[in-house]
């Protein structure tokens, strides 16, 4: 026996790869997103060490389920944060008074359009934009930490943001000429 079991998990990756690739694109729906999980299954059994395992192949697509199921809880979180966001952003809470005069209440519903069209506009932005987006203007990441969570450089994030915002400033100025 060998004194990593990740070896035997390592072969067995190697052998069940392409499987593996399919099962994540069929449960994500996005080759990108599939691709980079699969790495991230990589990751974990290359940092496993623990005993012998009984059957490697059965590990490993659990891995990568719950690898799924993590992205799936993140993208919850991150929308809930962002109606959260929004909430602050606006000061559109629940408990807000109501607004006194017409046109404060007018104010309001004009930010809460502009709130709606900014979400929205982030939603459609590229996978990797949409990510360093959020982790530096959501999250508040500074571009080296939102590089090292992506694993990417720091030039690699200040393309992503480039790109994000030369994305929502085309999406935002189409729907205010249509």
């Amino acid at each position: 026996m060998n004194d990593f079991p990740s070896q035997g998990l390592a072969a067995a990756y190697v052998e069940h790869r392409a499987q593996l690739l399919r099962f994540l694109v069929a449960r994500t729906g996005q080759p990108a997103d599939a691709e980079e999980l699969l790495q991230e299954v990589w990751l974990k059994i290359e940092a496993a060490r623990s005993g012998p395992i009984g059957d490697p192949r059965a590990y490993l697509y659990r891995v990568a389920q719950n690898l799924v199921l993590d992205r799936v809880r993140e993208v919850k979180r991150r929308a809930a944060r962002e109606r959260d966001w929004a909430d602050v952003t606006l000061d559109q809470r629940a408990d807000s008074p109501e607004p006194a005069t017409p046109a404060e209440a007018e104010a309001a519903l004009l930010a809460a359009g502009e709130a709606q069209r900014l979400a929205e506009a982030i939603a459609k932005l590229p996978p990797g934009a949409g990510r360093a987006f959020r982790l530096h203007k959501l999250e508040g990441l500074s571009h080296a930490e939102v590089a090292a969570r992506m694993g990417i450089s720091r030039k690699g994030v200040e393309g992503h943001m480039a790109n994000a915002l030369a994305h929502l400033r085309r999406l935002l100025a189409e729907r205010d000429i249509g």
